[in-house]
């Protein structure tokens, strides 16, 4: 029988736990909390202003069985606390600690960046006392979304009559970066313009400057083209000068979790909480042939350093593996941005786990982000790339035009063998003196852009730049924007809804600092003073609700009078009375009200000018962007009055309704793709109470739990349904167990 563990060491979770006890002694347990055991109550405000912002905290929902078991295992038994090296881990060292009845002054807190027999053993070595200075700051930071939270989502509610609606104080500021792009895309009109270059063979060399100066390229209008045009209608163009030299390419930096989003955003297609979800396994570790390992170390960070240790590794594999030409001297780039430099950048625990090894341990996911970090850090690591730059000037005979192709040739991969730098090879096969001939001269009219909407991963950049959140917030502010329905996601472009706007607008114009970025990133930089004991964190409080209170004060009091200084104007007059008609929020979206006779009917397309802050008209895409997602037309006309069938959202998915709701009620389940196999009538899709979905006959009323098609086997030439596999959409025989792909049917 196994001797009972001296130590009990608890961390955040299962994995981590089990990938950490394979490295310490039958001294040792080590168990989960399973995250978070206690927060703020979740049916009540739960902090006394009047009390110096004391919180009263309460174990969450569920936690009671696990808050239960480590009693019993800690009871007697020298404890050790081990969660996430970031604020947040330290808060929740901090609720087990008096959860558990430890005692405060006890060195029991280990932490460690990564999860390695070296590290962890080093970590249990050297205990300390939890950190009360960053326990505050996770504090104050838990206090704050509360307060704005609990008090401005009422507000939010009783205008949009939508509990879905939220006001976070980071989230608002991210989201008022997205309304505000949208505003410039909005108002944005282009301005025409043109390019200028010589044709030489099937080679095209830019115009670059004008009387030796470079210019604006939107600064060719129409006029200065004729111009241009006439002044070289009988020009010869000479080579002016030829310039070669060696050029070289610095290594990247190795990963933060800002660019460690970007870039599996980016190649990946991913969203930054799969990013996010993905790389915090590869951190706590994952089972393998060889045991759970861990992989790569902290996720969370905004740090580029790179420990001594670490940095020598590198240079061995390095120089054992690819020769000393490879070998680097990492340097850290100093950052115009205030970090908090807590631990290193995001590296693997082991670099000879190179991805040829990694691909017999892990696979899909896991493996992808893996040989993602790996490669980033090995590229940090490694020396310069080197490129032969040579240079062609070219000019008109009256010198007064400069032409300029420059080509590139590496000479020599260095760190580009790893990681794919921004500079390709081009090579330009001209003349080294004399005139250019035969060459031509081409123009091409072009046209000024607007501004990109925001990915993911450029949202993630201008939050990081703005000094918006920090690395451990970033997935969770966008994918809340996500799930209140402020924003929908296009392809890969996050676009504010109506709701999104108004709610932005609201909070601009009755709580202003809560979407002032200023104002969020001053607030993380005061947080980060509270973390190193510039400040307390309650007077962080005391200041901010000062000034908060009074613009709740008066915001509350707008309401109670009805005259809430927010106004939508529709530009469309009541049929009744004459009156023009406002925009308000009902259960399902935005419809027209008369404020004089109470009359309300849905917004006719086409006919909606919504004028919103400082008379900028929102357009029709975004004003049919409801908290819904976009309206689209079957194609078909309503049975009724004529009308176009629109597909709406609604409790319980999609259906089909007519676009001239409220006059005209009439509604349809969608219909499957194909008939009805038995009696070859119109199947409806529909969607149970519990979410699942299923397929009914509306003739017959057989039902199926796959979508019908119109195909037959070629087999047995039963019916064919539509069914995933290995996600794939596929067509799919019952009888014969058989998939078949559409596209093979399609040539049969």
């Amino acid at each position: 029988m196994p001797k009972a563990a001296k130590n009990i060491v608890i961390v955040e979770s299962p994995a981590k736990a089990k990938t950490i006890e394979k490295y310490l002694g039958s001294d040792y347990k080590v168990v989960a909390s399973k995250g978070h055991i206690r927060d703020l109550p979740q049916k009540k405000f739960g902090v006394d202003i009047e009390n110096g912002f004391e919180p009263e905290f309460e174990l969450m929902p569920g936690k009671e069985k696990v808050v239960s078991d480590l009693k019993k295992v800690t009871k007697g038994k020298k404890v050790f606390l081990a969660p996430d090296m970031d604020r947040e881990g330290e808060a929740i060292a901090w609720h087990l600690s008096n959860i558990l009845g430890l005692d405060n002054s006890e060195e029991n807190r280990i932490v460690f960046s990564e999860i390695t027999k070296n590290t962890i053993l080093e970590a249990i070595k050297s205990p300390r006392k939890i950190d009360d200075k960053k326990v505050g700051a996770q504090l104050a930071r838990r206090i704050l979304d509360r307060i704005v939270g609990y008090k401005i989502s009422p507000i939010l509610w009783r205008i949009l009559k939508d509990y879905n609606t939220s006001a976070g104080r980071v989230q608002s500021a991210a989201l008022k970066i997205l309304v505000d792009r949208e505003r410039e895309i909005f108002k944005f009109k282009p301005k025409e313009f043109y390019k200028f270059f010589l044709k030489y063979a099937d080679q095209n060399i830019p115009l670059v400057k004008i009387n030796r100066k470079k210019f604006k390229k939107e600064s060719i209008n129409k006029k200065k083209k004729d111009e241009i045009l006439k002044e070289l209608e009988s020009a010869t163009y000479s080579i002016d000068k030829v310039e070669e030299k060696e050029t070289k390419r610095n290594p990247p930096q190795p990963f933060i979790t800002s660019t460690l989003q970007q870039s599996a955003i980016s190649k990946f297609g991913w969203s930054s909480k799969k990013t996010m979800q993905i790389a915090q396994k590869l951190y706590e570790g994952v089972e393998t042939s060889e045991g759970p390992i861990a992989f790569i170390t902290y996720m969370r960070t905004d740090s580029t350093r790179i420990s001594e240790e670490a940095q020598k590794t590198a240079f061995e594999y390095l120089n054992s593996n690819y020769g000393k030409d490879y070998t680097g001297n990492f340097k850290v780039k100093k950052s115009k941005k205030k970090i908090q430099d807590a631990h290193e950048a995001i590296r693997p625990t082991d670099v000879f786990i190179d991805p040829a090894k990694a691909k017999k341990l892990i696979t899909g996911d896991l493996l992808k982000l893996y040989t993602l970090v790996w490669n980033r850090f090995i590229a940090s690591q490694s020396s310069s790339s080197k490129y032969i730059e040579k240079t062609y000037t070219i000019t008109d005979n009256s010198k007064k035009y400069t032409f300029e192709a420059v080509g590139r040739k590496r000479i020599f991969e260095g760190f580009e063998k790893f990681w794919q730098s921004s500079t390709s090879e081009k090579e330009y096969e001209l003349p080294e003196t004399g005139i250019l001939e035969p060459v031509e001269l081409k123009f091409e009219k072009d046209e000024t852009k607007p501004p990109s909407r925001y990915t993911e991963a450029s949202l993630v950049k201008e939050m990081e730049a703005k000094g918006i959140g920090r690395p451990s917030t970033y997935a969770t502010i966008i994918t809340t924007l996500l799930n209140r329905k402020y924003v929908i996601k296009e392809k890969s472009n996050l676009i504010p809804t109506l709701v999104g706007f108004i709610v932005s607008d609201l909070l601009e114009k009755n709580f202003p600092e809560i979407v002032d970025i200023k104002f969020t990133a001053n607030m993380e930089e005061k947080l980060d003073k509270v973390e190193s004991g510039e400040i307390n964190w309650k007077d962080v409080l005391t200041e901010f609700y000062k000034d908060f209170e009074k613009f709740l004060s008066n915001t509350e009091k707008k309401m109670k009078e009805k005259a809430l200084d927010f106004y939508y104007k529709s530009n469309i007059k009541c049929s009744k009375c004459n009156v023009e008609m406002e925009l308000q929020f009902g259960r399902y979206g935005l419809f027209l009200k008369c404020p004089k006779c109470g009359d309300n009917k849905s917004i006719p397309k086409g006919s909606l000018g919504v004028t919103l802050k400082n008379n900028v008209y929102i357009n029709e895409e975004i004003i049919s962007s409801t908290e819904k997602g976009k309206e689209e037309k079957t194609g078909e006309k309503c049975p009724k009055c004529g009308g176009d069938l629109i597909i709406k959202s609604g409790r319980f998915g999609k259906f089909i309704a007519c676009s001239n709701y409220p006059e005209c009620k009439y509604t349809a389940p969608l219909p499957a793709r194909g008939k009805c196999p038995k009696c070859g009538s119109v199947v409806h899709k529909l969607k149970s109470k519990k979410g699942k979905i299923y397929f009914k006959c509306s003739e017959c009323g057989e039902m199926f739990w796959d979508e019908p098609s119109d195909y037959r086997c070629p087999s047995c030439n039963g019916p064919l349904f539509y069914k995933k596999k290995n996600k794939e959409e596929m067509l799919y025989c019952p009888e014969e167990k058989k998939y078949f792909k559409e596209s093979e049917l399609n040539e049969l």
